[in-house]
């Protein structure tokens, strides 16, 4: 069972029989919507029947899209978000507007000051490089299926798969799309499960099938889940 208030849920990782019928489309911004699918996702796993019961229908992240939104991607990974936010404040402050024109002029010593490590620059510059030829299209990205535009992102020096999802669910809403590899995810499965390690990212793509067709609702429900039993853990 469930202790009322407690961000610890011991339970066996099973699916249940699915009682719902998913839709088709979600519109992540519609917050009825994503409580149905939310509530969709709680009644055939017990996994997100505890992450339910727990942080309830979590709010979706929303961020930027086109080439500013990637960079400030690529800009706050592996740190703290207040840390990230002054970095990524300090270039918006040196460049004006966040272009890829902007980024490829920019003196890449004044980028190191603003606080950006030299491989994060080489990626946003790789990736600007990459939308002033062409060959990485954001208008034809958000077009594209799931697949095709994760293919097309990733194919740029720079966009790793985890980039590629979280910029796909976090700027174009994409409802079914799941960064395996992400730690906090498998960290708060095996939080809710009581299993002895996290999964690593191949097994936990395979874990995630179940919660097709809202892979990315699910992640925002893990997501929430390990927010708050950290928070529920500092006091």
């Amino acid at each position: 069972g469930i202790a009322p208030g407690s961000p610890f849920v011991f339970i066996r990782a099973m699916p249940k029989q699915a009682a719902t019928t998913a839709v088709a489309t979600l519109d992540v911004t519609d917050r009825a919507q994503l409580s149905k699918a939310v509530k969709h996702l709680a009644k055939q796993c017990e996994i997100m029947e505890a992450a339910h019961a727990y942080v309830g229908v979590p709010d979706w992240r929303v961020r930027p899209g086109g080439y500013a939104g990637l960079a400030r991607i690529i800009a706050f990974q592996q740190l703290s978000t207040k840390a990230a936010g002054t970095i990524w404040g300090r270039v918006e402050a040196l460049l004006g507007k966040i272009t890829p024109a902007s980024v490829l002029a920019a003196d890449i010593d004044a980028l190191r000051a603003c606080g950006m490590s030299r491989p994060k620059i080489s990626h946003i510059r790789s990736i600007a490089a990459s939308i002033e030829d062409g060959s990485l299209n954001l208008k034809r990205v958000a077009r594209a299926s799931d697949a095709d535009a994760q293919a097309e992102l990733i194919a740029v020096k720079g966009i790793g798969p985890w980039t590629a999802d979280v910029y796909l669910m976090f700027a174009l809403g994409r409802w079914d799309v799941f960064p395996h590899a992400d730690i906090g995810l498998s960290e708060a499965y095996r939080m809710i499960s009581g299993e002895r390690k996290r999964h690593p990212p191949k097994k936990f793509m395979k874990t995630g099938e179940r919660w097709r067709p809202y892979r990315g609702v699910a992640a925002h429900m893990l997501w929430a889940y390990i927010n708050a039993a950290r928070d529920a853990q500092r006091g």
